[in-house]
């Protein structure tokens, strides 16, 4: 019995993990239920057996999404850094090390889901939502510390700079699928790092 149980959540974490990739190389709309199928090897009666529809794996992959880039951001290197200014520049050098020639590997599964579902699927819609402000909670710590730091008369908020940031990164993300190649994104992250030397008059660390 345990080895069954084993096997379903295997599997479940299969059609999850194909609908990443499924999702963010076709979008939401193109993608079928046959297509998440075929990418993980299983039949629909096994999707079925899990998901009700197509927009119920898409709240458990947006659930997924989550958990594994936090995590994957919470255990990064420059999260050792003391200087919270330096944890912000970690961050940008850890997101062009992470570019690379598949466009589906470095790109946001909720910045896809948004521009499709926004107005017809309110639930998907809200889900990425709140996966995007935790990541901007994340960054907004780090800038309220380096704000109180390096510039604590400036009038602009952390939260506010934030947004600014993850909104940078994903147009650049449009653009990618638009060239067809990672250079809009490599060259934003490049901007970010100059708009935060400027911000906070300092120099990027190497």
């Amino acid at each position: 019995m345990p080895m069954a149980v084993s096997s379903q959540h295997e599997s479940k974490t299969r059609l999850i993990e194909a609908a990443l990739s499924v999702i963010r190389t076709k979008g939401y709309s193109a993608s079928t239920v046959e297509d998440i199928c075929e990418s993980a090897g299983l039949t629909k009666g096994s999707f079925f057996h899990h998901f009700r529809s197509k927009d119920d794996l898409a709240l458990d992959a947006i659930r997924y999404w989550n958990t594994v880039n936090e995590k994957f951001f919470a255990d990064a290197p420059f999260q050792q850094q003391k200087d919270p200014l330096q944890r912000l520049f970690g961050y940008l050098n850890l997101r062009a090390s992470i570019l690379t020639d598949e466009i589906p590997e470095f790109t946001c599964l909720l910045g896809t889901l948004l521009q499709e579902t926004h107005e017809t699927h309110p639930e998907i819609r809200a889900a990425c939502e709140r996966g995007l402000a935790t990541h901007v909670d994340e960054l907004t710590r780090d800038l309220k510390a380096a704000k109180k730091r390096y510039a604590p008369k400036a009038t602009w908020s952390a939260e506010e700079v934030g947004y600014f940031i993850q909104g940078a990164l994903q147009g650049s993300f449009i653009f990618a699928k638009a060239k067809q190649n990672s250079e809009a994104v490599r060259q934003t992250i490049t901007h970010l790092r100059r708009y935060l030397e400027f911000l906070f008059n300092r120099e990027t660390a190497q």
